[in-house]
């Protein structure tokens, strides 16, 4: 068996290389990160880590030793500065590695606030890394302010900390309501109501004009309708962006992040992609999902295909948000739906997206049975009558056997 090289230390890296071995993959491995730690969970970051309820060592996705007794080769803190597909090797720290056959799976990036409006400011941060949160934790101090840009999840996942901690906290989203590119109205409207019960001030349809400070620290934000806010730090929660800069340079074909087909191989050959910076086929769309599910599962199939198996890679999207006591649970894709239903048993919630007759997807709020059923009729192509699923008296598991 010939040498594996993985650029990228993130969930899809780690998946990959732990396939291997587990699939009895003998030959060499060698998982490269930028960063300097081994791979971890990027989504507790905004959440438990951010709150400091978790320590590092506990984002780890395996303990160092692993990589060790499984005779991969861990290369970290050393970003690739360059890839030769006709040579197949790589550049690495100054360091030249070949290999047999190689995987992107090199995730993505956060949009920045351009520095033209103050994103460089001392005080202005992004969620994504370790270093990242561990700059900002600090600053997170009880009767502190904070202005978070942003109004998805990764924005209101920071918001909930910051006002679980006391801070007082201002949310800015530019679209007419948060949540508006990945959710309906009424999963908008739920969580509005939960951080405003929190004292978060949500202001949407405002956007953030500039950045100004002293000294080059961050001491206000001038917002689009004019007001003029004193802020202590800012959050950035404005996207992510796929990282394709070495792929597009080795000439790889780019379509919604590196092109893949069912298998995940690129247009190179024996080059593999993953994870989120991966595009793959899927319902006749070139789709890419930014999920902890996608990185797995995408990179497990890779795996079985370079030792190969030929299966071809289906997604099962499925995505998650914790928020002060409520925990979001999704399935499936909501992108065509023309209805939502609504169910509501209690305290739990959850809304049904429909496309006509056809069940998309749903989100469920602390509600995992509606997310377990729904998540199952999803991936096996069952849609029940929307009349059923919003009647709190119906059975849902009665709806699998339909």
């Amino acid at each position: 068996m010939g040498n594996v090289v993985v650029i990228g230390g993130g969930q899809a890296g780690a998946s990959l290389v732990a396939r291997l071995r587990s699939k009895g993959f003998e030959g060499g491995i060698t998982l490269i990160g930028a960063e300097p730690v081994p791979p971890y969970q990027r989504p507790p970051l905004s959440k438990a880590y951010l709150l400091g309820d978790m320590e590092e060592e506990r984002l780890f996705l395996r303990p160092r030793a692993y990589y060790d007794e499984q005779d991969i080769e861990l290369v970290l803190n050393a970003p690739v500065t360059a890839v030769d597909t006709e040579g197949k090797a790589i550049i690495a720290d100054g360091r030249k590695i070949s290999y047999d056959d190689l995987v992107f799976c090199t995730g993505s990036h956060p949009r920045r606030l351009p520095a033209a409006i103050g994103g460089d400011l001392d005080g202005v941060f992004c969620v994504r890394g370790i270093a990242d949160v561990d700059a900002m934790k600090p600053r997170f101090t009880q009767g502190a302010s904070v202005l978070i840009v942003g109004g998805g999840y990764i924005g209101l996942e920071a918001a909930a900390v910051a006002a679980k901690l006391g801070l007082k906290v201002t949310l800015v989203e530019m679209a007419e309501r948060i949540l508006q590119r990945v959710a309906a109205p009424e999963t908008a409207d739920y969580f509005r109501k939960l951080h405003t019960a929190k004292s978060v001030d949500i202001r949407e349809g405002v956007g953030l004009g500039k950045l100004t400070g002293e000294d080059g620290k961050v001491s206000a934000a001038e917002l689009t309708d004019g007001t003029t806010l004193e802020v202590d730090f800012v959050i950035a929660g404005v996207g992510i962006l796929p990282a394709l800069e070495l792929a597009e340079a080795a000439g790889i074909d780019i379509e919604n992040g590196i092109r893949t087909d069912e298998t995940g191989r690129t247009s190179a050959p024996n080059v593999w992609a993953a994870g989120d910076c991966a595009s793959f086929p899927y319902r006749g769309d070139q789709i890419r999902l930014e999920s902890v599910g996608n990185a797995i599962d995408q990179a497990e199939a890779v795996a079985d295909n370079i030792m190969g198996v030929g299966r071809a890679y289906e997604a099962k999207p499925w995505f998650w948000s914790d928020q002060y006591d409520v925990k979001l649970q999704i399935a499936g894709l909501n992108a065509g739906y023309d209805r939502v239903v609504v169910r509501k048993t209690g305290e739990a919630v959850s809304h049904w997206y429909y496309a006509g007759a056809t069940l998309l997807a749903l989100d469920a709020m602390n509600d995992p049975r509606a997310y377990m059923v729904g998540k199952r009729l999803i991936e096996a192509g069952k849609s029940p009558e929307p009349e059923a699923v919003s009647d709190p008296e119906t059975d849902l598991k009665a709806l699998l056997k339909a």
